[in-house]
């Protein structure tokens, strides 16, 4: 018998309820790793419905459609020779589960429930599934009639066993599993399970893998054995972008590294691997030697084939690799643009069920299907695909940050067509309405497919609608300079016209509320402004389509709520609503020296302001720290404290009494926290309204799912402010004290 094993684990960019597409790119990869000789194939959690479901597991339709694609697999000659692992949900004694079902020539082997379901941050797995109780047991599953007419099962075991196999032993984890105190793997490991497999739905964070290398190394390390973990790649439905990092791992090396951003929909990794190499390596631990001594068995489940071959001792093994980690501003300059170019290659269905029904003369009895199916639907149609992005661009970091992330995204898709990848360029046609396009220049690219717009006003300065301009000529973008002044002056005229009253700026001797109602105005005429030019400039250059209208407000802005509701940071998709301004401005710098746009320098070097009260003298009056005031770096710790640390006011102010003991007094400490808690409750509500955006940050105000609070406080904290007040002069009566006997 032999003891080279060649295993299989993936990345597919699946798509919420795209069944078809789904199963396309899984009987791809199966396809793959059977060309690469493996004789194992592992696809990512609930790779067949794609996992961003969220409430659609409730449908039976999803069950359904799930089991139809099974099918499809499992009639497939693609399929065959290989033990595949695919991820779907299932139904058993009318309890829904998120399972691994593993087959191999028509037949499944077992279906493999997951026993520990995430729960936390953006993951709400227990609101649609039950985990699997029942450690080491299993029990029978009554296949449905289209499953049992091809396999030619009546029942297959359901639950927690392992897979025994003519040479070794396989066992699952599945995501969460990996990531939680007492891991399967471990017990397996003890039970002789020499192959654990996971299949993972893990969504990207910044520098979060670290962490998932660490979980996957350690595992082998302790234990031994070899470890595939697959996961989902691409932009699902949703703010989460599934970040890939598939990867083959043994005795504590990694052997196979995938990437973690890419546009490609299909990664295959595979490795051959020495089952013998897992076997001397556990042999001389004999810690675990003794612990597996005591450790229960599991259900073997018994298959008549082998992952090894008889005569392999010529077979080269694969050698190990070190793993190569992007930094905070590389995977800003990656992730949130792969997002950007799933969402938009996405967002062109219509145009492509348009095009399906050209030229039918079909009647549907109502005068919009005779329109459609006659031929006119692109006239009828056309504007509902999207071709592009619109991008308020302001001059300042943020929406610089976010024209980056577009010439980034373009960049990619440059760089991809270059390698061959058919996908991306079917996808780039559609996009660009061209058919025979071939984009080769990432700044002629961004032309197409990016309108920039500096919207200046009254209180706007020369020196940013240079930075935007000299911007948008270096990214390559379609660039517009409009004024708003005449629209701000007809809004403000009907309230006069209505009252009798023309409110001032404050420079001007207006009151605090006339002051912030004025720049709320120029604000949000910004973002009607730009969704007319979003819906209408493509036409005006007579050109089919629309443009996703991009958002910048980031992620320590939305904390305090320092945004006007419904003003720019309303828009289609925010692609750095995540991320942190600290974070943003070292992506800004990398973007400056890696993609050689000097423009940047200005940009990061001149104080954020958001322009909406008046000059003096010609020069910006109106800086954003000053307005908040606080700083953006004390803002990214106030964010980090109230969501990681967990803090309320009180708590807050007690580590940042040790945190900054060299910097601030006791008192200063506390009016900071309460001028930081009193802003952010009274703001809460605008996260509400917030503009979807690429979730990055753990301390993310997402109030979608991430970050569940309420929206109407009591903003005056009165007991919470009482504790702190109570502590700061026990604080200065101690002081006092100490200062007395000195």
């Amino acid at each position: 018998m032999g003891r080279k094993v060649t295993v299989a684990t993936c990345a597919l960019n699946q798509w919420a309820l795209d069944f078809e597409g789904n199963l396309q790119r899984i009987l791809k990869s199966i396809e793959i790793a059977k060309h690469r000789g493996a004789r194992y194939r592992l696809g990512p959690e609930l790779e067949i419905c794609g996992y961003g479901c969220w409430d659609h597991y409730h449908e039976s339709d999803t069950l359904l459609h799930s089991l139809q694609v099974l099918a499809a697999l499992l009639e497939s000659p693609v399929t065959q020779d290989i033990i595949c692992d695919v991820g779907m949900p299932v139904m058993h004694r009318n309890v829904r589960y998120n399972c691994r079902v593993i087959f191999l020539n028509r037949r499944i082997l077992l279906i493999r429930p997951k026993m520990a379901l995430a729960n936390e941050g953006n993951y709400r797995e227990l609101r649609w599934f039950t985990p699997w109780s029942r450690s080491r047991q299993t029990e029978e599953y009554f296949l449905p009639r289209m499953i049992q007419e091809l396999t030619k099962q009546e029942t297959v075991p359901f639950g927690d066993a392992v897979l025994a196999t003519l040479d070794t032993c396989i066992g699952s984890e599945v995501c969460e599993e990996l990531w939680t105190p007492r891991s399967p793997h471990v017990d397996m490991g003890l039970d002789g399970v020499e192959i654990f497999t996971n299949a993972s739905g893990s969504y990207h964070m910044l520098r979060k893998a670290h962490a998932r290398v660490d979980l996957v190394t350690m595992a082998t390390t302790k234990n031994g054995g070899i470890y595939l973990l697959a996961n989902q790649k691409g932009c699902d439905g949703d703010r989460l972008y599934y970040d890939g990092c598939a990867m083959i791992a043994m005795n504590g090396s990694i052997f196979a590294q995938g990437s973690q951003f890419s546009l490609d929909d299909v990664e295959v990794l595979t490795a051959t691997l020495d089952l013998e190499d897992v076997r001397s390596y556990r042999a001389e631990i004999s810690s675990r030697n003794l612990e597996a001594s005591k450790v229960s068995p599991y259900p073997r489940v018994k298959v008549d084939f082998a992952l090894s071959c008889h005569e392999d001792l010529l077979e080269p093994l694969s050698e190990p690799v070190e793993w190569k980690y992007h930094s905070p501003a590389e995977e800003i300059s990656l992730g949130p643009a792969c997002w950007l170019w799933d969402f938009l290659r996405r967002s062109q269905q219509w145009k492509r069920f348009v095009g399906a029904y050209q030229g039918l003369r079909v009647e549907l009895g109502s005068s919009l299907g005779t329109l459609l199916l006659r031929g006119s639907a692109h006239t009828a149609f056309g504007w509902l695909f999207q071709a592009g992005f619109l991008l308020p661009l302001s001059g300042g970091v943020d929406s610089a940050a976010t024209a980056c992330l577009v010439y980034s995204m373009c960049r990619q898709v440059c760089e991809a067509v270059k390698d061959g990848n058919r996908e991306v360029l079917a996808d780039i046609r559609t996009i660009v309405d061209q058919p025979s396009y071939t984009p080769q220049d990432p700044r002629e690219l961004c032309g197409r497919i990016l309108t920039t717009c500096y919207m200046a006003g009254e209180n706007s300065s020369r020196e940013t609608c240079d930075r935007a301009k000299e911007l948008a000529q270096q990214v390559g973008s379609h660039h517009l300079g409009l004024n708003i002044d005449p629209a701000v002056k007809a809004v403000v005229g009907i309230f006069s016209l209505v009252t009798g009253k023309s409110p001032l700026f404050a420079a001007h001797g207006g009151s605090s509320r006339e002051n912030l109602a004025l720049q709320n105005v120029q604000a949000r005429v910004r973002m009607v402004v730009a969704y007319l030019f979003a819906q209408l400039s493509l036409w005006s250059r007579g050109a089919r389509g629309g443009l996703l209208v991009l958002g910048s407000a980031n992620v320590d802005e939305s904390l305090l709520g320092y945004l006007t509701k419904y003003d720019c940071s309303s828009a289609d998709i925010n692609p750095i609503g995540g991320i942190s301004k600290t974070d943003l401005k070292d992506f800004v710098q990398f973007c400056m020296e890696s993609f050689q746009l000097p423009a940047l320098q200005s940009i990061l070097v001149a104080p954020p302001t958001a322009e909406l009260e008046p000059l003096a003298s010609g020069q910006v009056s109106q800086t954003d720290e000053e307005d908040m005031g606080m700083t953006y770096a004390e803002l990214s710790v106030y964010g980090r404290l109230r969501k990681l640390a967990k803090t309320g006011p009180y708590g807050m102010f007690c580590k940042l009494l040790v945190m900054w003991r060299d910097v601030c007094t006791p008192r200063q400490v506390a009016d900071k926290v309460k001028r930081f808690f009193s802003k952010y409750s009274i703001n809460r509500h605008k996260m509400t309204t917030l503009t979807p955006a690429y979730h990055a940050e753990s301390y993310s105000p997402d109030d979608n799912r991430f970050d569940l609070r309420p929206f109407l406080y009591n903003t005056r904290w009165p007991w919470q402010f009482r504790c702190i007040d109570k502590q700061v002069l026990q604080l200065e009566r101690r002081q006092q004290d100490l200062e007395g006997v000195d």
